[in-house]
C-alpha cells in the first residue's frame, strides 16, 4: 500500500514538472515569436549623414520629442518681448488734481470776498487790484503751488472771467486726470504734458486762458508711475510658462530627399536619435519587458486552466498556434495599413477569442483578448517607435469581447455565424464611435467604407473560426462544445448500439446525464461534458448486457448460477471494455477518461460479501475496480450520480426523506472510501451537489395520482 502511494506521488510530481515545463516552453516560444514580429515597430533606423550634404532619402522622426534648444530660444524671445510693469501711485494723481482745484477755488474765494467788501457803504475804499489778489492768493495757496506757479500765471487766471475760467478748469482737470491715470513715467513726462497742451490748443477757450492753462500743465503733470520689480518678474514668468514646447512629432518629416542638411536640420536628426546607433538598444529592451509581462500573464492563465480544468499538450499547442495565427495576421494586415486606409478595421481579430472560448475556456478567451489588443496597438503603430495605436487597441479589445459575449448557447457550427452578426454590429458601432469622437470631417463614403471593413472583420472571424475549429479538434484532440453536441446526437452509432443492445443501460445513462449536467452547472463545471460523458460511461455493458440488472427483463439473473469471483470480473470489466470501444471509435480522451474513472477503485460490496458468506478466502482487492479514481469534477459527479440513480431507482416507494438519506449516504461512503481524493471537488461543492441532486430526484420520483382501474363486467 505504501509503495503504491509513493509511486503515485512520484508520478504526480513528474506530471506537475512536465506541465510547468510545457507551459514555460510554450510561453518562451510565443515571446520569441512576438519579439521577432514586433521589433521593427519599435526599432529606429540610423543614418550616416554629414553636415551640408544632400539627403539621399526622406527622413521622418521615429519618436515624439521636445526640441529643448528651440523651446529655450522661443521662451527667451517671449520674455524679452514682455514690457516692464509700472505701478501708478494714485495718491500723487489725487494730489496734483487737488492742487489744480485749489488754485481755481482760491481765486473764486478771493473774488467773493472782494465783492462783499465792495458792497459795504465805504465809498472812499478802492477795490482790490489784480496784484493785491495775487498777493492774497499766495498767502492762502499751498507752498508747492506758490513755489512753482508764477505770479504772472496767477494774475492771468484772476483776470479771466469766472464763467470762462470754470470751463477751462473743467477741461484741464479732465485732461490731467486722464493723463495721470494712464501713468506718467520719467521718460514720458514731457509727452504727457504735450498731450494736455494739445487738448487745450484745439478748444474754443479764450487765448489767454489757453496760455495760462498750458503753463499750468507743466506744474500739474509730474511722475506718478514707478517701475514694479515684482509685477515685471511675474509677467515674465507667466509669459515663459505660456510658451508651448517645440515638439518634433513622430512621423514628422525632418529632411526631404535631395534637401541640404543644414546645421539646424542636423541638430534635429541628432536629437531624434537617427544618428545615434546606441539608442536603438532601448526600444528593444522596452519591447522585451512588455513581452515578458505578457508571457507572465500567459503562464498564469495556463496554470489556472490546469488547476481548474484539464490542460494537456494539445491545449497548450492550440493556445500557442492560435496566438501565432492571430499575431501573424495582424502583422500581415499592418503591412498594407496606412493612416488613410485604416485597414486594421478589417483584421479578423475575433478569430482567436472565438477559438479559445470553444477549445479552452471563456476566461482564457477574455484574457488573451486583452493581450492581442495590446500587441495590436504596437503592431499597427505605423512602425513609429514609442507610439501606440490606441484606436486599434480599443477596437480589437471590444470586438473580441463582443465575440465572447455573443457566442452563447452553442448547438452547432451555425452559432458561430450568428455570433458573427452580433460582432459585426458592435464593430460598426465602434467605428462610428471613433468617427464621432474625432473632429475631422468625414464624408458618407468614408463612413460606409470603414463600416464595411468592420462588418468584413466579423464575417472573416466567423469563417476562419469555422474552418480552423475542426483542425484543432481532430489534429490536437481538443474537445469543444460543438464536438460535444455532435457526440450527444442519438444518431451516433455507439448510442444506437447502447439503445438497441442494452436499453435499460441506455435509460439509466440518460437519467445519470440529466443529474450530472444539473449538478455540474450548479458548481460551475462543464455541464455539457458531463452530459455527454454520462451518455457513454456504461457503453462497456453492451459486451454482456444481460449480466446487468437494468437489462434483465423477464429472464433469470445469470449471477445466481456463477461464482461471485466470476460475477465480479464481468462487472469490473465494463468500464474498461467501454473505454476500449470509445478509443476504437476515436472519441475524445475526456469521454474515455470518464468511462474509465466513473467507478474509481470502489468495492463490489454485494459480491464481496457473497463470497465471504460462502466461506471463501477472498480479499477486497479482488472485488475492487482497478481505477483510476475520478480526476476531474465532471468524472466525480458522474460517479456520484451513477450510484445515486441506481440506488434511488431500486427503492420501491421513494420518498423525499429516503432520497435525501440515500444521496447523503452515497456521497459520504465515497468520501470515506477515498474515491474523491484525486478530484478537485471541495466540501462546499459536494454539499451543493448533494442538494441539487436531491431536488432533481424529488422532481423525477414525485408521487403520482393512482387512477382507478375500470373493472371488467
Amino acid at each position: 500500500m505504501f509503495k503504491n502511494r509513493f509511486k503515485f506521488d512520484d508520478n504526480w510530481l513528474i506530471i506537475r514538472y512536465n506541465k510547468w515545463f510545457m507551459i514555460i516552453i510554450a510561453a518562451i516560444l510565443l515571446g520569441l515569436f512576438i519579439f521577432a514580429l514586433t521589433i521593427k515597430n519599435v526599432h529606429t533606423e540610423t543614418y550616416d549623414i554629414e553636415r551640408f550634404s544632400r539627403a539621399k532619402e526622406t527622413i521622418r522622426s521615429p519618436v515624439t520629442i521636445e526640441n529643448e534648444q528651440e523651446t529655450e530660444r522661443k521662451t527667451r524671445e517671449t520674455v524679452q518681448a514682455v514690457e516692464d510693469r509700472y505701478n501708478i501711485n494714485q495718491e500723487i494723481t489725487k494730489e496734483r488734481i487737488a492742487y489744480t482745484n485749489e488754485i481755481f477755488d482760491a481765486i473764486s474765494k478771493i473774488e467773493e470776498e472782494s465783492k462783499k467788501e465792495d458792497s459795504k457803504d465805504d465809498s472812499h475804499k478802492q477795490p482790490l487790484s489784480n496784484q493785491e489778489k495775487v498777493q492774497r492768493l499766495k498767502q492762502i495757496l499751498s507752498p508747492e503751488i506758490t513755489e512753482r506757479v508764477s505770479d504772472n500765471s496767477l494774475s492771468q487766471l484772476v483776470e479771466i472771467p469766472k464763467e470762462e475760467r470754470n470751463k477751462g478748469r473743467k477741461l484741464f482737470v479732465e485732461s490731467l486726470t486722464k493723463v495721470m491715470n494712464n501713468g506718467v513715467r520719467t521718460e514720458n513726462t514731457q509727452s504727457a504734458i504735450t498731450s494736455i497742451k494739445q487738448n487745450i490748443k484745439y478748444t474754443e477757450l479764450d487765448a489767454d486762458l489757453k496760455d495760462v492753462l498750458t503753463k499750468l500743465s507743466e506744474f500739474a503733470v509730474v511722475e506718478n508711475s514707478f517701475f514694479d520689480v515684482d509685477k515685471t518678474s511675474t509677467a515674465r514668468k507667466e509669459a515663459a510658462s505660456s510658451v508651448e514646447p517645440v515638439v518634433i512629432r513622430a512621423g514628422e518629416i525632418i529632411v526631404r530627399e535631395e534637401q541640404i542638411i543644414t546645421n539646424e536640420i542636423y541638430e534635429k536628426l541628432k536629437l531624434v536619435g537617427v544618428l545615434d546607433k546606441e539608442r536603438n538598444l532601448f526600444p528593444g529592451i522596452g519591447l522585451a519587458l512588455l513581452i515578458l509581462l505578457l508571457c507572465t500573464i500567459v503562464v498564469h492563465e495556463m496554470n489556472w486552466v490546469a488547476k481548474n480544468y484539464r490542460l494537456d499538450r494539445g491545449k497548450i499547442i492550440s493556445i500557442l498556434l492560435i496566438s501565432v495565427i492571430v499575431i501573424a495576421l495582424m502583422k500581415i494586415v499592418s503591412m498594407f495599413t496606412t493612416q488613410v486606409n485604416q485597414l486594421f478595421y478589417v483584421m479578423p481579430i475575433a478569430t482567436g477569442s472565438l477559438l479559445l472560448k470553444q477549445l479552452i475556456h471563456e476566461r482564457t478567451a477574455i484574457v488573451f483578448s486583452g493581450l492581442y489588443a495590446i500587441l495590436g496597438s504596437v503592431i499597427f503603430n505605423s512602425q513609429i517607435p514609442g507610439s501606440l495605436n490606441v484606436e486599434a487597441g480599443i477596437y480589437f479589445f471590444l470586438s473580441q469581447l463582443a465575440a465572447v459575449f455573443f457566442l452563447m448557447n452553442v448547438k452547432d457550427r451555425l452559432a458561430i455565424l450568428k455570433a458573427g452578426i452580433g460582432m459585426g454590429i458592435v464593430n460598426i458601432m465602434i467605428v462610428v464611435l471613433f468617427i464621432f469622437l474625432s473632429f475631422e470631417k468625414y464624408v458618407l463614403t468614408d463612413i460606409f467604407i470603414q463600416s464595411s471593413f468592420a462588418a468584413a472583420s466579423a464575417f472573416l472571424s466567423a469563417v476562419l473560426t469555422m474552418g480552423l475549429l475542426p483542425f484543432f479538434e481532430t489534429s490536437l484532440g481538443i474537445l469543444s462544445d460543438i464536438k460535444l453536441l455532435q457526440l450527444s446526437s442519438p444518431n451516433h452509432p455507439l448510442l444506437k448500439k447502447l439503445l438497441t443492445e442494452a436499453p435499460g443501460t441506455y435509460h439509466h445513462s440518460i437519467m445519470v446525464a440529466n443529474l450530472s449536467e444539473t449538478a455540474c452547472e450548479a458548481i460551475g463545471a462543464n455541464g455539457l461534458l458531463a452530459r455527454v460523458g454520462a451518455y457513454y460511461h456504461d457503453l462497456g455493458k453492451t459486451v454482456r448486457p444481460h449480466y446487468f440488472i437494468e437489462n434483465q427483463l423477464a429472464i433469470k439473473n445469470p449471477h445466481d448460477v456463477i461464482a461471485p469471483e466470476e460475477s465480479a470480473e464481468i462487472i469490473i470489466s465494463h468500464p474498461y471494455d467501454g473505454a476500449q470501444m470509445l478509443k476504437q471509435h476515436r472519441l475524445p480522451k475526456e469521454i474515455i477518461d470518464i468511462a474509465k474513472q466513473h467507478h474509481g477503485t470502489s468495492l463490489l460490496t454485494y459480491f464481496y460479501y457473497k463470497a465471504k458468506d460462502a466461506g471463501k478466502q477472498v480479499t477486497e482487492e479482488q472485488f475492487r475496480y482497478p481505477g483510476p479514481k475520478p480526476q476531474t469534477k465532471e468524472a466525480a459527479i458522474i460517479s456520484i450520480c451513477d450510484s445515486v440513480e441506481a440506488a434511488v431507482r431500486s427503492l420501491k416507494e421513494p420518498t423525499e426523506e429516503k432520497i435525501e438519506e440515500i444521496v447523503a449516504s452515497i456521497i459520504n461512503n465515497k468520501m470515506t472510501d477515498g474515491q474523491l481524493d484525486e478530484c478537485p471537488l471541495t466540501l462546499k461543492e459536494l454539499h451543493t451537489i448533494q442538494r441539487i441532486t436531491c431536488n432533481t430526484l424529488k422532481g423525477i420520483f414525485h408521487s403520482r395520482i393512482q387512477y382507478p382501474v375500470k373493472e371488467a363486467k
